[in-house]
């Protein structure tokens, strides 16, 4: 794919994907509506295989291969959800998965990889560790790099999502999905801009995560430097592919604090009976400090996974067992 998916492609990506994916549902909940004046829609990619929305791109990502192209198995660096996805994808194909981890990577996602087969090799954890770790690993293994998502077949993936939303709901003011890397906020900004034009896409970010929003605001890429939220999956900077559609495309990117994130997760969790991780809730986080009015609106929000380790949720942090 020499560009950004356009429609057939993510059209092409949904039919591609059909049989190894589940199409989510949406759900909704009276008392979220009423504390925020709107009407919200959760698109419950906590429900999609691997535990997270990122089971879509890999897996389209892995069946665009060609056969000697796969032959030879898949390569990735990611710090949990991508990792899962595509090691899932790589065994529903019958191939090899190799991916590099950052050492502190929550345990929940390390078993989650080591479970679905792939072969794990651990680094630092910065982008560059996890770059250079994989560059050895794909030299010595031949294996075809599958980006998180920096990569056009893993967005157009990350689009299905959005186009089932859309499919679902009708007449959707604004969607809201959390960015990181940008996979899935560009995913969405383009299902929605070939779909429903009309509809506003608004991501939103950790604020101690926040080099999307610098970027976006500046109009120039800004790297993540030592990002500290409890958001793990929204650590990685964009890409010199996500970067230009999130520009483009999106309608604007919000920041939330630690504290908001805490309070949406458990909101989810207690009102919703639903789980969801620190990532997925980050949208919600906005909301629910009115960092935009969506009094009256009809809103979707992409809830991106739920790979939680139980262990270690947020709110028990500092308190004794």
């Amino acid at each position: 794919m020499a560009g950004p998916p356009g429609l057939d492609e993510i059209r092409q990506a949904a039919e591609r994907i059909r049989p190894y994916i589940h199409r989510t549902p949406v759900l909704t909940c009276m008392t979220i509506d009423k504390m925020l004046g709107g009407k919200i829609y959760f698109k419950c990619e906590n429900f999609q295989k691997a535990g997270a929305f990122k089971f879509r791109g890999a897996t389209n990502a892995v069946f665009s291969l060609s056969e000697k192209e796969a032959s030879a198995g898949v390569g990735t660096h990611s710090s949990g959800n991508h990792a899962a996805a595509l090691a899932l994808a790589a065994r529903t194909r019958g191939v090899k998965a190799y991916v590099v981890m950052p050492q502190n990577a929550p345990a929940v996602k390390r078993n989650a990889v080591a479970g679905y087969g792939a072969e794990i090799t651990f680094c630092r954890p910065t982008l560059q560790a996890r770059e250079e770790m994989l560059a050895k690993v794909v030299e010595q293994t031949g294996a075809a790099t599958v980006h998180p998502y920096n990569d056009y077949r893993v967005i157009a993936g990350q689009a299905t999502a959005a186009l089932e939303l859309i499919e679902d709901v009708s007449d959707l003011d604004i969607i809201m999905a959390p960015i990181g890397g940008g996979g899935l906020a560009c995913g969405t900004a383009l299902s929605a801009r070939y779909l429903s034009p009309r509809t506003r896409v608004i991501a939103a970010e950790p604020m101690g995560a926040d080099d999307a929003y610098r970027s976006f605001r500046l109009g120039e890429l800004v790297p993540s430097e030592n990002p500290k939220t409890i958001a793990d999956g929204l650590l990685t900077s964009l890409g010199d592919k996500t970067f230009p559609i999130v520009t483009e495309y999106l309608d604007d990117i919000v920041t939330v604090s630690e504290e908001d994130i805490i309070e949406a997760m458990r909101c989810v969790w207690e009102r919703m009976k639903i789980i969801v991780e620190p990532s997925a809730a980050v949208p919600l986080g906005a909301l629910l400090r009115r960092r935009l009015d969506v009094s009256g609106k009809r809103v979707g929000i992409i809830l991106s996974g739920g790979n939680v380790d139980l262990d270690k949720l947020p709110w028990l942090a500092g308190k004794s067992s």
